[in-house]
């Protein structure tokens, strides 16, 4: 890792976008997506720069073309397209595996950085602007680049010493500050409790067993509530239901508090996830405004989340009895069943069933198959070359991350992608 260089080159990336008379600013509509678009445009904001944004889903031929009389743009999370060359001009601040542009790209992969596990969109355009390092935070951990290390684990080094991330280790459960302890227990599903997961009168007798008292005087109590008896209690308790399920299970782990954000999202992880419901439901400008800490639009965020978690449980549910084994990789057919802003999401949590790499479809909203594929660092496997190779042979775009990547495929061409992924997969295992 040369953080050195890299740190050179945000500077020179900075020069750029401050250059610009009145950039759009085209940002990916995931977490880490909204975080770093968001910290580009609040940069702007303090500079009191003329900008505009808008978030979208993918970087193909179609969109190409609807910017190419756009004078200044700004991809953030996105620029991984050989026809970006093609536009005026551009600052492209990424982490995916990208192709030759041609352009000023400010990227981690370039100095020795792994973009797939040790900095992401979020935190490369922290580096380079220097404002809303908890956001660095919330994109990386969207983004699954969790625990942290490398140049996340310097940059959230620099956001406790600045008093914008507090670290503890803790129970790793969703809703610590937010849900009342019934539903922190009742709903979670990561990992799954048996008996207990979406049953909240099991829930409450547990904890009544336990000793602990659900209110207070005033208000239902909350995770961080309780004290350090309470807490050893509880989580001991959920060890000995899990143990029953001959499963290891990582409860405790490192936590991240925001202090700058409001307590419905100062849990960075939770943070991510409301990021990622907004986004991912087509409610871009919604997480932007989260972000930028528009206090007027939690209560629709937290709606987005709720519709989100759902989909997801459903997703998961039918994932788990639908894949089939193609041999040197799963496949999941989610269309007309699956959301394609989900089905990566959801392909990541059932890849926890085995160690094939995994490749989910979903009908994309133009037409074509959207794919998602997922797969684990030790299998060796290159998921963003072969994807990127496979779909081009047959007219799609498509690329990312070692471990996680995606595609937009013609819909009439399926059978030929996934020969070309098969035999993408065994060159690259021998």
């Amino acid at each position: 890792m040369d953080f050195e260089k890299f740190i050179l080159a945000a500077e020179e990336a900075k020069k750029i976008a401050f250059s610009f008379s009145d950039p759009i600013i085209i940002h990916h509509y995931d977490a880490d997506g909204l975080s770093s678009g968001a910290i580009v445009k609040k940069a702007f904001m303090l500079a009191n720069l003329k900008h505009r944004t808008l978030g979208i889903k993918k970087l193909d031929d179609a969109a190409i073309e609807k910017l190419r009389n756009e004078k200044e743009i700004i991809f953030v999370d996105l620029g991984n397209n050989e026809r970006v060359s093609e536009l005026k001009d551009v600052l492209i601040i990424d982490h995916h595996q990208s192709k030759t542009t041609g352009k000023p790209q400010i990227n981690p992969l370039m100095y020795g950085i792994d973009g797939g596990s040790e900095l992401s969109s979020s935190g490369t355009a922290y580096f380079v602007f220097g404002n809303d390092i908890d956001l660095g935070l919330v994109g990386a951990l969207g983004d699954m680049q969790y625990p942290l290390q490398g140049a996340n684990k310097i940059m959230c080094e620099q956001g406790i010493a600045k008093g914008e991330i507090k670290k503890s280790t803790d129970l790793r459960f969703y809703g610590r500050h937010s849900r009342s302890l019934v539903q922190f227990l009742a709903y979670s599903d990561e990992p799954f409790i048996p008996e207990i997961s979406y049953n909240e009168e099991h829930a409450q007798k547990l904890l009544e067993d336990l000793g602990i008292n659900l209110k207070t005087t005033e208000s239902w109590r909350v995770y961080n509530d309780l004290n350090l008896e309470e807490r050893k209690k509880l989580i001991s308790a959920i060890a000995e239901i899990l143990s029953q399920n001959k499963k290891k299970y990582k409860l405790i782990g490192d936590v991240y508090d925001l202090p700058k954000r409001s307590l419905k999202f100062c849990d960075a992880h939770e943070f991510s996830t409301v990021l990622n419901a907004c986004g991912r439901h087509g409610k871009s400008e919604l997480g932007i405004a989260v972000c930028l800490g528009d206090e007027t639009v939690y209560l629709e965020a937290l709606d987005f989340l709720a519709i989100h978690k759902r989909m997801i449980r459903d997703g998961i549910a039918f994932a788990k009895k639908s894949i089939i084994d193609l041999g040197v990789f799963s496949f999941l057919d989610a269309r007309g069943i699956i959301d394609e802003g989900i089905v990566g999401i959801v392909c990541g949590m059932v890849l926890q069933n085995g160690i094939k790499p995994i490749v989910g479809i979903a009908n994309g909203e133009t037409g074509d198959i959207k794919v998602s594929t997922r797969t684990y660092k030790k299998t060796g496997i290159n998921l963003g070359i072969l994807v990127s190779e496979a779909s081009e042979k047959i007219g799609g775009i498509g690329g990312g991350h070692a471990v996680a990547a995606g595609a937009s495929i013609p819909k009439n061409k399926l059978n030929e992608f996934l020969c070309a992924v098969k035999e993408n997969i065994e060159k690259q295992i021998n």
